[in-house]
């Protein structure tokens, strides 16, 4: 979706919505704005259901001042007005307090950002702006100071975030995921340390490149083909419904017939993927014009030594991930349907998956369906795509009912009797 041929309105909309949806604000929290190329401001009204909201409730500022709308703009506005007139670079804002930001808010703390590299890479440096009255001058100015400095994402004690951004998805995306960040930090700190990347660890993963390959024009589009787009679009929409993704985070890939595959695009929002910005693999080569996601090469190896494995889904989903960025260890011998779907759980070292390709591929496997890479993503494979995305589902279920058993105190496994018994009941390899 191109977010830069929409109307600031429609723009409003669309992001209350989806931050509202999925539970990162209340009917009557967080506000929004937009500036427009001509000076007005478009801004979410006040005291109106952020639940319901339509292009026809947003509200004008103009540059003189003069309010268009039928309704007031939020509390707030005055200090999205204070930050246009700061930075300029500045042309939307975000304001919002779901819980597990507001956690960190009301404890003046700071969600570790170095847990995985692309919350260090969107959010950047995080300050705080200290507390006011919530539409007070005072808080414009507070938060105008610490903008000031240079950053994009404000926290302020005792009353959520403040992004602001070049444009409202960017600014939606660096929100998305530094609360992605707090709940994942929240997590991880039930079930052991939190073990952070170090700046070199960081750096290395920058240089990271993009993955250019050969390209090729299709000769045409088979009826297999076009479904299994179709398909996959349903499933990665699924997948970022139950936050299982974030806009910016998450790559399905399935084989193809003909020996190829298809895969998830590059830096493009998974809410909106269509079936036409998937990227089909042949070869050596890429669709023309088409980018694919950077993962794409590993994506490549474990087809080519799995011939039972079809499909390929990278995923940063919380519970799941507080593993990867903690010393706990997971282990599935929980319940029955963990154990058989998960079997044994791996987990490699930060960078192997983008620098040791191959190597990943050798781990995984029928008899390790899931595997954890240190403080960057689990990678879960499968006979099929809808395969692939039951095991990811059930093991976030079995990540967060672990962390809640050990929140009650302890964790019981089955014993390794029963666990044999399971082997030969389900005829799993051993």
């Amino acid at each position: 979706m191109n977010f830069k041929f929409m109307h600031p309105a429609d723009q409003l909309v669309l992001i209350m919505e989806r931050i509202y949806s999925y539970q990162m604000t209340t009917t009557s929290g967080g506000n929004l704005s937009i500036l427009d190329d001509n000076g007005d401001i478009w801004i979410t009204p006040a005291g109106v259901d952020k639940g319901s909201l339509t292009r026809d409730d947003m509200v004008r500022v103009t540059p003189s001042g003069e309010i268009i709308g039928r309704h007031r703009p939020s509390s707030e506005w005055p200090f999205h007005s204070i930050l246009y007139k700061k930075r300029p670079d500045i042309k939307a804002v975000l304001h919002a307090h779901p819980p597990a930001l507001l956690g960190f808010s009301i404890a003046r703390e700071v969600p570790n950002t170095s847990l995985i590299p692309n919350i260090d890479n969107i959010c950047g440096d995080i300050k705080y702006a200290d507390y006011e009255l919530p539409g007070s001058e005072a808080l414009s100015e507070n938060i105008a100071k610490v903008f000031d400095t240079g950053v994009s994402t404000v926290m302020l004690e005792n009353h959520g975030v403040v992004v602001g951004k070049e444009n409202l998805f960017e600014a939606f995306k660096a929100f998305e995921t530094l609360d992605f960040c707090a709940r994942l930090h929240l997590q991880a700190m039930k079930i052991g340390n939190l073990v952070p990347l170090s700046e070199r660890k960081i750096a290395i993963s920058k240089e990271k490149n993009r993955v250019f390959l050969n390209e090729f024009v299709p000769n045409s589009i088979s009826s297999v083909e076009k479904e299994a787009r179709a398909k996959m679009c349903k499933l990665i929409n699924r997948a970022y419904d139950q936050r299982l993704f974030t806009s910016s985070q998450g790559t399905f890939s399935e084989r193809l017939p003909d020996g190829g595959f298809i895969i998830t695009p590059y830096d493009m929002d998974r809410k909106y993927l269509s079936a036409e910005d998937l990227v089909k693999i042949s070869g050596d080569a890429c669709e023309l014009g088409k980018h694919p996601s950077r993962s794409v090469m590993l994506h490549k190896h474990i087809y080519k030594m799995h011939p039972e494995i079809n499909s390929v889904i990278l995923a940063h989903p919380p519970n799941l991930m507080a593993f990867a960025v903690s010393d706990a260890e997971l282990d599935s011998r929980i319940i029955p349907e963990s154990y058989i779907m998960l079997r044994d759980v791996k987990k490699l070292p930060f960078g192997s998956s983008f620098m040791q390709p191959e190597l990943v591929s050798k781990e995984v496997g029928i008899k390790n369906p899931v595997t954890l890479i240190e403080n960057d993503c689990c990678i879960v494979t499968g006979t099929s795509l809808l395969n692939a995305f039951d095991r990811l589902e059930v093991a976030e279920f079995s990540a967060k009912a672990i962390i809640n058993a050990v929140s009650l105190g302890k964790v019981v496994k089955i014993d390794d009797s029963e666990i044999d018994k399971i082997i030969d009941a389900f005829n799993l390899e051993r």
